[in-house]
């Protein structure tokens, strides 16, 4: 079975600048149950579905699946929940490894989330300056709850 274990950490406002354009992202989901999450994302020219099950501490089950753009751009048209999400993805190695760094668009707009994938919870690594506060165990910044409760609609102090 694949598991995915990562860490979610805010970006400070302005510590952190991206390097080239990265990658666009558009996903959608077809369930966004507790138990059990399914995907549909194109990612610049590729198309994934993914399924996810249920996160317990920072690891959950992943299966991952390519599958054809066209199919991709009709599911997230037809049958994804919406909004969309609508994000660029960058990737910089930091401390020899690769942190994703998530900047959203649209109904997301002015969040910016970075993740770490680990091989077990416990493994130590290097946090850069600018990955701020660690959101790993908040479910709102989950994409899937960013769909039925965009950043933009949150109140702040």
């Amino acid at each position: 079975m694949a598991k995915e274990i990562e860490r979610k950490f805010l970006v400070k406002d302005g510590a952190w600048v991206p390097q080239g354009e990265g990658i666009h992202f558009k996903q959608g989901y077809l369930n966004t149950q507790k138990e059990r999450v399914v995907r549909v994302r194109i990612e610049g020219a590729k198309a994934k579905l993914t399924i996810k099950g249920v996160t317990t501490g920072v690891t959950r089950s992943e299966f991952e699946y390519a599958i054809p753009l066209e199919d991709a751009s009709v599911l997230l048209d037809n049958l994804c929940e919406k909004p969309l999400i609508d994000k660029h993805r960058h990737k910089e190695v930091h401390g020899g490894k690769t942190w994703e760094i998530d900047v959203f668009h649209g109904e997301n707009q002015g969040l910016v989330v970075a993740e770490i994938e680990l091989t077990s919870e416990a493994e130590a690594f290097e946090r850069p300056a600018w990955a701020g506060e660690e959101v790993s165990s908040d479910p709102r910044y989950f994409n899937s709850n960013l769909l039925k409760n965009p950043f933009k609609s949150w109140v702040t102090a």
